[in-house]
């Protein structure tokens, strides 16, 4: 039976739901659901709409404690045990460095201008009790867009599942989540793409079950005077990483591959033995254009 795919934009990104053994009627029904999931939770987090919970913790938690649901409070316990594993790199509190540098306009903060604003970026800012939390400095400014993306295809995967699909993956700009192979029982064949040529594949990766997920210095990025700023910034210095092009990782869970390969990004010259000694296979590419990869033999829910 052929494979139906299901596009739609969101969270700045294409994203796509492939579905396998099953009629076009039940294959819509459950793409619908996967993307209403996706937008959902795009509406609730995210940093650029005033009345998501992001935005209003953002607006009003420095003045009075803000009420979460549980929901919120996982991320954020996920988001603390992030901020633990990278030593302090994989801060949400970045949001302020984020809106200092401007990707359309290729605009280059001052390093006077850095240094104002790193004072402001702290997970140490972030006070939570009972359900609530409250930014003790008001310039704080949260963004959840670390694992966001792949927090929906965890979701979305769940939907899937809730619904009985058995063959299929969800594609959230490049943040694979598979729930089961081909109607054949073959392997979705994952492209990883080369960072410095947008039309090349570097790898192409069997996946049944689990999740891949990339970082890369190439998703948004700008180059001034011959040197690239990418997105991913570090909270200790409010400048864009430089190490890696990319780091692709597969593991059980979006969330996992993704905070993985973000992790090793910011760690730079110290992801590699981030990344080995996380146990996942791994491709990482360095500065150099250099890949480094490690299969691991534990299995990661992919095939081999």
């Amino acid at each position: 039976m052929e494979s139906l795919r299901f596009t739609f934009q969101a969270m700045a990104s294409p994203c796509e739901t492939v579905l396998g053994s099953m009629d076009r009627e039940r294959a819509t029904q459950a793409a619908l659901a996967v993307e209403a999931e996706v937008r959902r939770i795009e509406t609730k987090f995210s940093r650029f709409k005033p009345d998501s919970v992001i935005g209003l913790i953002n607006a009003h938690a420095h003045a009075e404690p803000v009420a979460l649901d549980a929901e919120t409070v996982a991320l954020l316990d996920y988001a603390d045990r992030l901020y633990e594993l990278s030593d302090g790199l994989f801060d949400i509190t970045t949001g302020l460095l984020q809106s200092a540098w401007n990707f359309k306009t290729k605009q280059v903060p001052t390093d006077a201008a850095l240094k104002a604003l790193l004072p402001h970026v702290g997970w140490s800012h972030v006070h939570r009790h009972e359900g609530q939390l409250r930014l003790v400095d008001p310039q704080v400014r949260i963004d959840l867009g670390g694992f966001g993306k792949e927090y929906a295809a965890d979701r979305a995967a769940g939907v899937l599942l809730s619904l009985g699909v058995t063959s299929g993956y969800v594609d959230l700009g490049g943040d694979i989540r598979a729930v089961g192979p081909k109607a054949d029982g073959s392997p979705w064949q994952v492209g990883i793409r080369h960072p410095r040529k947008p039309d090349d594949i570097v790898a192409s990766i069997p996946l049944v079950l689990g999740s891949v997920a990339t970082s890369g210095d190439y998703e948004r990025y700008f180059e001034k005077n011959g040197q690239r700023y990418c997105h991913i910034l570090s909270p200790k210095t409010g400048l864009p990483v430089r190490y890696w092009q990319s780091v692709s990782v597969l593991a059980p869970l979006a969330t996992t591959a993704g905070a993985t390969c973000t992790i090793a990004m910011l760690k730079q010259e110290a992801g590699l033995a981030f990344l080995q000694q996380s146990g996942f296979s791994f491709l990482a590419i360095d500065a150099d254009g250099q890949a480094h990869t490690h299969q691991s033999t534990a299995g990661t829910n992919a095939a081999s």
